[in-house]
């Protein structure tokens, strides 16, 4: 059997008895141990266990297993971190979180598992986990522009929340840096404009907005150009 179906078969056999493997891997005592294992996988790091809670609780045959597939654990971890962005592009969160909880079990350093799991985070009413999530990925890759801008607009995110001075400082500092490190990221532009425009800095906003419009049509935040309007005019004319 070739080793992507070996590893098809590994998850297949785990995701279809969540029970069984509950019953033979004993939950550390300082886990919630009221909370389902098929909870837990849909949960970021497994409902907030450590690498060596989760690793017992998922089981090290099994993960011996799907990491027999490739060349190192590190290296199965990159491909699980890869196949969950595959699937929050497909809106499929469930699957996707699942994949990224995997790769984090696999590799606690690898920076994308982080992210992806602060990205499915992003989309609850709480951005604290996201922020929490984001930061713990930025620390194991400072200069992962796409860490930079996810988590600067978490900060903008809670900013329209708190309306903390601090949090929008922030922000609009992890979106600058990542602008300043990819001028392409077209999203960090928007948001960045965004940022620019709660400071009431209506001149820099619709610059950044330009910026990342050049970069990509469709980052464009219509709401933002909308809000924007109200205030002044598009310098440039586009937008109207």
């Amino acid at each position: 059997m070739k080793p992507t179906l070996l590893l098809a078969a590994a998850l297949l056999l785990w995701s279809a008895a969540p029970v069984q493997a509950q019953r033979k891997s004993k939950a550390p005592a300082s886990a919630a141990t009221d909370i389902p294992l098929t909870t837990r996988r849909l949960q970021p790091l497994f409902g907030g266990l450590s690498p060596a809670q989760a690793e017992q609780l998922v089981g090290a045959p099994f993960l011996t297993n799907v990491a027999g597939s490739f060349a190192s654990r590190a290296e199965a971890s990159r491909f699980f971190s890869t196949k969950g962005y595959e699937y929050l592009a497909e809106s499929q969160a469930d699957t996707a979180t699942y994949r990224f909880n995997l790769a984090w079990v696999l590799d606690p350093a690898n920076p994308d598992a982080y992210r992806g799991l602060g990205i499915v985070a992003s989309r609850g009413t709480s951005p604290e986990q996201a922020i929490d999530l984001l930061t713990r990925g930025l620390a194991l890759a400072p200069d992962n522009t796409l860490l930079l801008s996810d988590l600067g607009t978490s900060y903008l995110i809670r900013y329209g929340q708190s309306k903390k001075k601090k949090d929008l400082t922030t922000g609009i500092e992890l979106l600058e840096k990542a602008t300043t490190q990819d001028a392409t990221n077209a999203v960090a532009w928007q948001q960045l404009g965004r940022g620019y425009y709660y400071q009431e800095k209506y001149d820099q906003a619709w610059a950044a907005v330009h910026k990342g419009q050049s970069a990509s049509l469709t980052s464009i935040d219509f709401d933002l150009i909308s809000d924007l309007l109200t205030h002044q005019p598009d310098p440039q004319g586009k937008f109207k």
